[in-house]
């Protein structure tokens, strides 16, 4: 019930938001925050490790054609709804200093894409992980068209376009796949065909190499648009800059992870001969989007833009050590999206206080920040230190067992996807030189130290810097026996 509950709790709580004021709407949605995020620390608390799911909720829905309300958490989902509503309550508060219009349906978006987040992260049957993946885009297209910047309604089209396109692909594997399964099994009387993942897994395993292969795209393109990769990537940066600040720390903090976790839950054990085959070209993929999207970071004037372009660097590394089908590369992965999560959503508040201070992102326009604002400053480097994998932060960690594992797998592959350690260094390195020393210039004189509420949003995200990157050993302990499950189920194949 847990698993339920975790579910069904923000959609409750984002109904009644969607019909209170605009000030009653904002308290009320960061108190359901906090309280989701309680039962997530209980269930976190109560979780045995293993590699069975917990928390087991199985109802028939459609029984006619083998469709059940069936989800649950392991070790990867449990970090996964952990990281999402640690996230949540920081980005609801990260906008209590900003003057939002009908407040009362953005914080209702906001906690009905948290709702569907869940959902995509703990769905233990393939056409109920379709319906919250698609539920998890409607929130977030009307938060960009409703509270976006200028050409808004142009980007979010082409953004919405895309991610449709991608999810019918996705939907069109997963019947063919649904097509080739019945109750038998599982061990269930009758022959009636089943969603359910472990049919799923048993059914793809069996398909021929052909069926596998194309299958495999269709699942890839849609996950790799979702992360994004190259060359799937032309509709992030544009989103990215033009979503409100809350639309992209929800976007780049926990929705791209829909896509890696898809990788990991769907792609590698339903067609592991697709991946035997394919998996080389993936990794490749990733390392262009790697090398690409750091080069042209470091061309961006924009400070958001440059995030925005970091964040597909970042994702290209996790993407390709999943594909590495190592041990060390999937708990890498799982690490580095937990990190990666925390501290782009940093980044990106960053961004925000920069603007709303200054009204420009333009770097070369800013300067000698820090001689007025020191705490802000503080703050900024450790969370950008974070993001270029410094030693005793969670970014080192992730990026550690990510190039461990790729060089298991090729050791050209982790030399060049190595680079991402020294082209992130450059731009953001350059870039908080830029913004926060030098001299004070007539736009950055009057700039201001943080608010309480500015603090309580970037402190609380500086400690789990610190906390997972000093001790990460207990996330990885619990995801280990869950990873390492996906990893046997494909070596069953006898392709490793």
């Amino acid at each position: 019930m847990i698993t339920a509950i975790l579910i069904f709790f923000p959609l409750l709580t984002g109904l009644l938001v969607f019909v209170t004021n605009n000030e009653q709407a904002r308290k009320i949605a960061f108190a359901s925050a906090i309280v989701e995020l309680g039962i997530t620390i209980f269930a976190l608390v109560k979780f045995v490790h293993g590699p069975d799911p917990q928390f087991v909720l199985d109802i028939s829905w459609i029984q006619s054609i083998g469709i059940h309300f069936h989800v649950a958490m392991d070790g990867i989902s449990i970090l996964l709804v952990l990281l999402t509503n640690v996230l949540v309550p920081l980005i609801i508060l990260s906008s209590f200093n900003r003057n939002i219009n009908n407040g009362n349906s953005f914080y209702a978006l906001i906690l009905l894409m948290q709702m569907a987040l869940v959902g995509v992260f703990t769905a233990m049957d393939g056409f109920l992980f379709y319906i919250f993946w698609e539920l998890a885009l409607i929130p977030i297209w009307f938060i960009c068209l409703l509270w976006g910047g200028e050409n808004r309604a142009r980007i979010t089209f082409k953004f919405f376009v895309y991610t449709l396109a991608g999810s019918l692909l996705m939907l069109v594997a997963l019947i063919y796949v649904y097509l080739q399964t019945n109750d038998a099994t599982l061990g269930h009387v009758g022959v009636v065909r089943t969603f359910d993942i472990q049919a799923l897994y048993s059914a793809g395993a069996n398909l021929s190499s052909a069926e596998q292969t194309w299958i495999f795209w269709a699942m890839f393109i849609a996950f790799a648009i979702k992360m994004p990769v190259f060359p799937f990537h032309t509709w992030q940066p544009d989103t990215y800059v033009t979503a409100p600040t809350q639309g992209t720390m929800l976007l780049a903090g926990i929705m791209l992870k829909m896509g890696t976790y898809g990788l990991i839950r769907w792609l590698l054990p339903i067609v592991p001969l697709g991946v035997h085959h394919w998996g080389t070209t993936a990794i490749i993929l990733s390392v262009i989007s790697i090398l690409y999207a750091s080069v042209i970071a470091i061309m961006q004037k924009d400070f958001k833009r440059l995030i925005a372009y970091s964040s597909i660097a970042h994702v290209g590394l996790i993407s390709a050590g999943i594909f590495s089908l190592t041990i060390q590369g999937l708990q890498g992965g799982l690490m580095q999206m937990l990190a990666h999560g925390i501290n782009v959503v940093g980044l990106f508040f960053v961004a925000d206080i920069l603007f709303n201070r200054t009204k420009t992102r333009e770097i070369a326009q800013l300067g000698g920040i820090r001689n007025v604002a020191p705490t802000f400053a503080t703050l900024f480097m450790i969370v950008m230190l974070a993001s270029v994998a410094l030693p005793i932060t969670n970014g080192f960690v992730g990026e550690f067992l990510l190039l461990n594992g790729l060089f298991q797998y090729d050791v050209y592959a982790a030399g060049f996807a190595g680079l991402s350690v020294i082209l992130g260094a450059v731009y953001m390195l350059r870039a908080y030189q830029r913004t926060m020393l030098g001299e004070i210039n007539p736009l950055t004189s009057t700039f201001t130290d943080l608010t309480f509420n500015e603090k309580a949003v970037l402190i609380p995200i500086v400690i789990l810097i610190f906390v997972t990157g000093v001790y990460p050993k207990p996330l990885i302990d619990i995801a280990e026996p869950a990873l390492q499950n996906i990893v046997n189920l494909i070596q069953q194949t006898n392709l490793l």
